[in-house]
């Protein structure tokens, strides 16, 4: 089972690792993204990757996204912004107040915080434990 357990942890690392190498033309930028949580991350991240083209990883704690992409075929704004399309804030972009709300509620941060708009002061806590 251990020997299992290494086999797989070797496969993502080589996986990420793959894809990774497959974007030519590679540039990096890290960026402030608000988010609360590990739903957010995977949404981030969905939202900003493109095969080939570009990858965020998205780190929940310090709310900092690492954006690889080639720049033959994209730039940070292109990638920024379809991150604001599925409702996240970036320092550059921000999402509008209706695909702001369309997120689920343990993924609303506090706009206010991140100065993108004016919403409800209310905290908006959940148990993330969930997800």
């Amino acid at each position: 089972m251990k020997s299992f357990k290494k086999i797989m942890i070797a496969a993502v690392v080589l996986l990420s690792i793959s894809v990774n190498a497959q974007i030519k033309n590679k540039k990096t930028e890290t960026v402030k993204i608000s988010g609360n949580c590990e739903m957010c991350k995977k949404n981030i991240e969905k939202a900003g990757n493109l095969k080939k083209v570009a990858l965020v990883e998205w780190d929940v704690d310090s709310k900092m996204a690492k954006i690889t992409y080639d720049s033959a075929k994209t730039n940070p704004d292109e990638i920024l912004s379809r991150i604001a399309q599925a409702g996240y804030d970036s320092e550059k972009f921000s999402a509008t107040e209706e695909q702001y709300k369309k997120l689920h509620t343990c993924c609303q941060y506090d706009r206010e915080a991140t100065g993108t708009t004016d919403t409800d002061k209310s905290e908006k806590k959940e148990d993330h434990s969930h997800h």
